[in-house]
């Protein structure tokens, strides 16, 4: 066994509040040198483009190219990719994208119009944004199922052009990476990441079109960078850490919740993961499988560190008060890892992702149930929801007035118009009365 110290939190306690608050925060502030060098990077590509680009990729991919044309992957390298990979991985890629695809084309929105009596009619004109651009990790990185979770979606939607980014450091390309790209149907990719990769996809370069949306995770530099050129751009969100919290009954295998817990902590340093239960004795043991099972892990110093430093153990009066807590955490991903999962359901009002019974982990989540696993992060599951086909698509409102709804209309306008000062405003309304 391991020796490792966990919080340990009781709600009934009176500092429960201000040491929850302590547990969750999280300084996402990026330093100053990240903030220069994001500046300098987007000012040199929006003014020298292509040429900018590949400097960039030379001093920090160490990969040097004549032109740009040699930084993209041509759409038979990304077939073949999917072709040679071996049979299982081939398998559970497709597998995944099946899953991923069923699931959101349930998510898809049309376009509707009523008509009222006067023969106005009004609705909503649904349409797909036209390109979009999607950033994928890359160097020891390899997350094929973020290329699924992002592009299926953004297809599904009907994008007709999406342009992916992955950076090759010494120019090593990762298979798996490039067989989801064929798989999900990205339509170009290219060999380029950090801020440079950002900054082209925003404001375009000779070679790159400039997209109308970035979506994907990256380092501080992309996070920074997206932030940066967001208004100029749409972009899907500035993820935090990763997060599990886990409701438990004290009735789920000490390992498995463990092990629940070791599936976030493993992501980096910072991510969280948190245990609510009514059952004390139940926390030990969970703590106990915690250290028993660490040392056996490959990332156990990542695990250790993220265990030490932001995981919580948390003693609670009943479920019902364990879902008003996970609502105060709003967490990424959440378990309920309970006999009832559906009667306490109702009760959850913020959550990215939610985890129903015990047979449910979150890794199910990750690759292959469905569901997106860009999930909103940070607390902002207060407000936000997952990625989805519906962040791929916009809304315009249609509204087609008749003569005779030109002159109701027109009255209740023209009154507003002149209440507010704005004379040109009445008169518009007021021309169609006649």
């Amino acid at each position: 066994m391991i020796d490792l110290t966990l919080a340990r939190l009781d709600a009934a306690a009176p500092d429960f509040g201000a040491r929850l608050a302590q547990l969750l925060a999280f300084n996402d502030a990026t330093d100053d040198a990240v903030q220069n060098a994001v500046s300098e990077i987007l000012a040199a590509v929006k003014t020298r483009g292509d040429a900018a680009v590949i400097e960039y990729t030379a001093r920090f991919d160490r990969l040097e190219v004549a032109n740009m044309a040699a930084l993209e992957i041509p759409q038979e390298e990304l077939r073949a990719a999917l072709e040679q990979l071996p049979a299982h991985l081939g398998q559970a890629l497709r597998h995944a994208a099946e899953r991923v695809r069923a699931y959101h084309q349930r998510q898809r929105q049309e376009s509707w119009t009523y008509t009222e009596p006067d023969g106005t009619v009004l609705g909503q004109q649904v349409t797909a944004l036209d390109r979009v651009g999607l950033y994928v990790p890359g160097g020891k990185a390899a997350y094929p199922s973020s290329v699924l979770m992002n592009a299926i979606p953004a297809k599904v939607a009907g994008v007709k052009e999406l342009i992916m980014v992955v950076p090759t450091p010494d120019g090593v390309k990762n298979d798996l990476v490039l067989a989801a790209a064929a798989l999900a149907g990205v339509d170009r990719v290219f060999r380029i990441g950090g801020a440079q990769a950002v900054a082209a996809l925003a404001y375009g370069t000779e070679t790159i079109p400039q997209v109308d949306k970035i979506v994907g995770p990256g380092n501080a530099y992309v996070a920074e960078a997206k932030r940066r050129v967001f208004g100029i751009v749409g972009i899907d969100m500035i993820a935090g850490p990763s997060e599990i919290l886990v409701i438990c009954d004290g009735e789920t295998d000490p390992d498995w919740i463990a092990m629940d817990l070791f599936s976030q902590a493993e992501h980096d340093e910072l991510a969280q993961s948190i245990l609510i239960c009514p059952d004390a004795t139940y926390l030990d043991a969970v703590e106990a499988s915690i250290r028993k099972l660490l040392p056996a892990m490959p990332r156990q110093a990542v695990i250790a560190t993220s265990l030490a430093n932001r995981a919580g153990l948390i003693l609670c009066r009943d479920l019902d008060q364990a879902a008003e807590i996970a609502n105060r955490i709003a967490p990424e991903h959440l378990e309920l890892s309970v006999a009832d999962p559906d009667t306490l359901l109702p009760s959850i009002r913020h959550a990215g992702a939610i985890f129903m019974g015990r047979n449910t982990c979150e890794a199910l989540g990750d690759y292959c149930a469905g569901p997106n696993h860009v999930l909103p992060t940070s607390r902002t599951a207060r407000f936000s929801s997952p990625l989805g086909v519906y962040d791929f698509q916009k809304r315009s409102s249609l509204i087609h007035v008749s003569a005779e709804g030109a002159h109701t209309l027109g009255e209740t306008a023209a009154a507003l118009a002149y209440g507010e000062g704005l004379q040109a405003h009445g008169r518009s309304a007021e021309y169609r009365m006649r």
